[in-house]
Formats: C-alpha cells, structure tokens, sequence
C-alpha cells in the first residue's frame, strides 16, 4: 500500500467521469462516483484523476479520499468497491486522492475526514463506483465473444463465460472505450459476500514491517528539517528575535520567523531543536497575559445566566417545572481537553517558484491546500496535498497551524523542509475541546414520573473560528449535539443554547459536543432516577417506548452486562446516546476499595445500521471507550497567565495497559442505514463511569476529571 497520493493531475469539477491512458502505457478506467453522463476531458500526460484504475497487468489501485488515522477507512471503503466490482479485497491496492472537488465530503461539504463520516459518506459512492466499472469490463468482454452481457458471470477479477475467462487488465483497454452507464443496479444486502463481514486490514502489514509512511516519515531528497516554537501564551506573537548564536551552531541553515512563532531549519532535527534554544525571541503576550481557568470559568457562569437561544422547545417546560412535585436542579462543568495524538504535529513542504508539494497527516485537503497556498503566495491549484497516514487525529488535524511553518521554512531556503513541532509545543498550542457550564432542571409528578426538562448549555463555538458562515444566522450544530435530540418521552422538554467565547481558540474534539451534553443529561438522569426512587436503567427504559433503536440498546447493554446481578463489591451504571447515526448503551462496573476505584468492566451495546466490518466497528468502539476513559478520569487542561500547564504526557494523564478494564462490545444486526463508529464510545462511557461511581460512593460527579473530585485512581 502507498500511502501517498501519485502524480495525479488536479481536478477542480464536482461531478465528473473519466476514461483515459496512464503514463507508461498502463491502462485507466476512472469512475466518478457522482454520476456525471459526460467523461471529461483527459489531464496533462494523459493523467486522469480517477477513482479506480486498473492496469494491464491486472494491478487494481482505489484512491481512498479519506485520511486514514488508524479507523480503518482504508479498508473499509476499498471492501464496498470490491463488494461491487467482484474482486477480492486483498487485490487492491490503496493510495491516498489528491485534493479535487469530486473527493468532497457530501456531509460536510469539503474534503474532510471527521464526523464519523467516512463509511456514510462513502456507502453508495463507493459501491456505485465498482458497479460502474464491472458493468463496462461485462460489456467489454460480451462485445469480444459477441455474446449477451447478461450471460456472463464475474469471479475473481474475470469475466467468465463458461471456461472462457478474460481478466479485467486484459478487458481494461476495450472497457476504457465504453460509455460509463448512469444507471446501475448495486447488490442487495442479501448478496453481499464482503460487505458486512470481518476482513484483516490492508494497512496492518506495512505498519508491522515499518515501510507505512506517517507524517513524521517523509523524506525527500536534499531535504533539511526544522524546529518550531511559538509563543508559551496562547494567542500571543511574535514580537523579534535574535538568532545570532544559533546560526553559529552545527548543521544549522537558517532561523525565520513565522506570524506566531521561529522555525530553526538545520540538516537534522536535533541539531534544530538544541539551536532553537539558543535563539533569543521576543514574544507579545497579548489579550491572554493574565488568563487562567478561574477567569474562564468566571465568564461562562455569567453567560450562563443569561437566556440563551432556543434549541429545543416541546410543551411549557417552565410552568411544567413550576407545578411538578419534585424539582431537581443542577450545574455541571467540563474542563477544556487536549487531543494528543501520538505522532506530534508535522509536515513537510517543498514550495518552488511556481508550485509547492505538501506532505502532510490532515484531516482536511481542501483548507490545507488553501492555507498553504496563501502562506507562500501561491495559486490552491499550484500546491499538491501528498496524505500521509495520521498517527492520531481525533480533530486535531482538522487545523492546519502545522503546515504554515514548512512552507515559510522551505520558501526561506529553497529546499523541502520537514518541520516537526515538539511533544510540549504540541501540548501547548492545542486547539482544546472546549469548556462547558451546563444547568439542567428536571420536573417528577407525584408518581416519579419525569414531566418536564430544561437544559441550558453554555460555552464557546468551534464553528464559529472554523467556519463562520454557518453560525451568522443559526445555532453551532456542533454545540447542541445529544441535547437537540434528547431521547426519553417527556411532555415538557426546553433546550437553550448561550454562546460565550473565552479568547482563546477551541477545536474538533473527537466526538466534539456529544461528550459534553451526553455527560450532562445521562448524569442528570441517573439524578432523576434517585430522586423518583427507580432504578436507573428501568427509569430509562419507561420512557423509551416510541425509540425502539434506543430501548434496543439499554435493553441489550443492561441484559449483557447482567444489570442488577453485579458481584458483591461491584457496583453499575449506566448511559445511552444517539451520536453520528449509531445508538449506543453502556454499563460500567466498577469497585471501590481502600478509596481507591477500579473499573472491571465496560459493557456496550450498539446499533449502528449496516456494517462494512464489523472488526473495525469493534476495534473503533474500543478505542473510542478508552479514549473517553483517560479524558473522564484524568483530562484537563489548565491554564497559569494565559500560558498551558500540561506539557507532557507525565502531566497530562493516558490510561495505562494494566488499567484497562474488560471491555465487550456487542454489534446489533441492522438493516439501518450505516452510522459513524468512531466517535459515540467515547461520549458514552464518561457518564455511564460517572453513574456507577455514584452507586458505589453515593458522591454525584458534576465536574470532570474524576481524579479532581476526591476519587482515588490507580
């Protein structure tokens, strides 16, 4: 597998279909998944840009449009192509598209990997496109032995006719001359033979044997490397440097400045950091030079009581609240979280005159081609977006602050430049997950059955900063996720939302807002419980009746967990969502001994439509629990005059392997559409660790971290 996208050319049409010759004589049919009736015309060199190609030597290659962070989109999508086109997954090869507007992301309106978009996104384009292409290989091969295309059968990357079988390199010339049909017909479930079953990645060897090439592993040739360091107070800039003494040091080329920060550029990265101490830099501290969280916390409290904009309004939730029996009122906080990916921030840039090359692990082609163009005055078109695999994404390389210093770097010293930010730079120039200050109220009748609630949000908006043309007239849809859609049959439901910005950049945290609200109303509803004297989950359970997807997977999570039947010392709790499309239940179970916890066991039960394979779905959803686990027991970030405190991983906490609980995660047949993986576990397990902390301590956690809140971890 290369990871890398080839030397194809750009193409800036939406819709388009392509049939054309390869450099060196190698045949191409390129299927555009769009259904464009007109082939375009072909590029420079006879270099389409193409979904699928298929050489005369039978080599089948997919340009996969999706970052490939570790969640198997890879594979995945590769499976729904080969599913159509009749091949075995392991005849594919895999590169990484180019940046071209056919490759946009449909639910997010741009070449982007995030949003547990990729398999939904790609579901029918993928599908459609090896239907398309196994079709015109048929009719090439009908039109050969001047038989109908009906009575022939494909097998294993042939067209069979009895004992006749031509291969498909052997049919890709003749197909490449054939009108691309609009109209195809794609399998029903029933007929999938690769679709919906466990497969082995295609990516796991070539990071088995170290030949996988992650952002951190480019090399080019006459390459240098550079050091980054930007101001320590958030927002700040640079004011001057002196670089005098570093210039003198060994290996080192140059020093230049970026707009926030000084980029050491030398023959070897350590020869680059050690020179980076020794440059002299005057920073402007800014707005944020007395911020800390106190000041931040301040703000939202205030925001908070203001009325905010309406989310959701069912019924008269306030004059419901005023007449229940029972009001239960309460404030939760959520700290700010960094994302941490193993492989810190990096990239490569090779910027000429007239064009540059850009190697880098994003998220996001199309900003990333943009802003690196603009860095160097450049034309979008002139720069070429190479894709390297991502050691780690989780939102974090949805920004695009890492590639700016490259290509300043490389257009300094005429040479490609790799530059790498340090892991303390890295931890401290985040764009965090914001914080949150939430109020919930919750009205019971006389019976302890819920009647109304109201839940006011406030916090800061990502999509304001990344793009702001979707909140000038409405409400961030990424600030409202798992309230808008609040599950549980009440007559008298009121959502609000305040926007409260607190100066300082936030970001795309895996699974963004459904960790904040999902933690608040799932707590909040154990609250209920207690106070109507129910069980938590039969609390649940009556209210669920007209969401059957979501009774399913309480039902299922608490029958599998054993809810109610927890050994002596173990105690349980429990959390469901909807997020991305996928429903979702969990239950903890945890002990508390010698005031120390213990989490035994995370059960989940889950519904998320139709699966590709199903190995990935169980392999993301044990991600994404751990990953929400570190973030509930030990994640925060704190700030000290505007500067982050938490540098390094000895001060910003990961769960540890001998901490990791049993984790069983149970994969609900569906016929449902297909829903995002990679993102609701880690939403999910926070308030459902949070419940079951409660039961066994009676403390009700309305602030994370845990380990803030007189628990004990190990």
């Amino acid at each position: 597998m290369n990871a890398e996208a080839n030397s194809l050319t750009h193409n800036t049409r939406r819709d388009f279909l392509k049939l054309g010759v390869l450099a060196g004589g190698g045949l191409v049919l390129g299927i555009g998944l769009s259904g464009c009736s007109k082939p375009a015309a072909i590029g420079a060199g006879g270099q389409p840009v193409a979904w699928l190609r298929i050489a005369g030597d039978n080599t089948i290659t997919v340009l996969v449009d999706k970052s490939e962070m570790g969640q198997g989109v890879y594979t995945a999508l590769t499976q729904l192509l080969a599913e159509e086109l009749g091949v075995a997954l392991e005849a594919i090869r895999v590169e990484a598209a180019p940046v071209g507007a056919v490759y946009t992301n449909n639910l997010l309106g741009a070449q982007i990997t995030g949003g547990s978009t990729s398999v939904r996104d790609g579901w029918e384009k993928l599908r459609k496109a090896g239907a398309q292409a196994r079709s015109m290989l048929v009719q090439a091969a009908a039109a050969q032995w001047g038989v109908g295309a009906d009575t022939l059968k494909v097998d294993s990357g042939a067209v069979v006719n009895g004992r006749k079988r031509l291969t498909f390199g052997e049919l890709a010339e003749a197909a490449a001359k054939l009108p691309v049909p609009t109209e195809v017909t794609l399998k029903s479930a029933k007929e999938f033979t690769l679709v919906g079953k466990p497969a082995k990645r295609l990516d796991t060897a070539s990071k088995l044997d170290g030949t996988a090439i992650y952002g951190i592993d480019v090399k080019l040739p006459g390459m240098l490397h550079g050091a980054f360091a930007q101001c320590p107070t958030l927002g700040g800039t640079l004011a001057g440097f002196d670089a005098a003494q570093a210039k003198t040091m060994p290996g080192v080329k140059d020093v230049v400045g970026t707009d926030n920060g000084v980029v050491v550029i030398a023959d070897h990265y350590w020869q680059a950091y050690k020179a980076l101490g020794a440059v002299k830099i005057k920073w402007d501290a800014g707005a944020n030079a007395s911020l800390d969280n106190d000041a931040i916390r301040a703000r939202l409290r205030k925001a908070a009581t203001r009325n905010g904009r309406s989310v959701r309004n069912d019924g008269n939730a306030a004059a419901a609240l005023k007449g229940a029996a029972k009001v239960v009122r309460a404030t939760y906080e959520l700290p700010m979280l960094a994302h941490a990916t193993l492989e810190p921030q990096c990239c490569t840039a090779d910027v000429r005159a007239d064009s540059a090359d850009v190697y880098a692990p994003t998220q996001t082609q199309t900003i990333a081609q943009a802003t690196a163009a603009a860095v160097v005055g450049l034309k979008p078109e002139q720069v070429k977006i190479h894709t390297t695999l991502l050691g780690g994404g989780f939102g974090r390389r949805l920004e695009v602050d890492f590639i700016g210093a490259a290509m300043v770097a490389s257009k300094a010293v005429g040479k490609p430049v790799k530059v790498i930010w340090s892991r303390e730079q890295d931890m401290t120039h985040d764009t965090y997950r914001p914080p949150a200050f939430d109020t919930v109220a919750g009205g019971l009748d006389a019976s302890g059955k819920l009647v109304a609630w109201k839940l006011d949000l406030t916090g800061p908006s990502i999509t304001a900063r990344m793009f702001p043309p979707v909140v000038e007239t409405a409400i961030d849809p990424f600030a409202i996720e798992a309230a808008s859609n609040y599950p549980y049959d009440v007559p008298h439901i009121a959502v609000n939302y305040n926007r409260e910005e607190i100066g300082i950049d936030v970001g795309y945290w895996r699974s963004v807002s459904h960790a904040l609200n999902c933690f608040v109303a799932e707590s909040f509803m154990d609250e209920l419980a207690s106070a109507a004297g129910k069980d938590p989950y039969a609390f649940r359970a009556a209210m669920l009746d007209k969401q059957p997807r979501f009774k399913r997977v309480l039902d299922e999570a608490a029958s599998r967990a054993g809810w109610g039947k927890a050994p002596a010392g173990h105690y349980q709790g429990i959390a469901l969502m909807e997020g991305y499309g996928t429903y979702m239940a969990q239950v903890a179970e945890v002990s508390m001994k010698d005031g120390t916890l213990t989490i035994h066991r995370i059960t989940c039960a889950v519904d998320c439509g139709q699966m590709v394979n199903p190995n990935i779905v169980d392999q993301q959803i044990e991600g994404s629990i751990l990953f929400g686990l570190t973030a509930a027991l030990w994640g925060d970030i704190t700030l000290v005059r505007g500067e982050v405190q938490q540098r390094n991983f000895d001060s910003y906490r990961m769960l540890r392997l001998p901490e990791v609980p049993r984790i069983d995660v149970h994969l609900l047949e569906s016929s449902e559409a297909p829903g995002g993986v990679g993102e609701p576990g880690t939403a999910v397990v926070g308030p459902a660790l949070a419940n079951a902390i409660f039961a066994a301590t009676g403390k009700r956690l309305r602030s994370l971290p845990i380990a803030k809140q007189g628990i004990v971890t190990v």
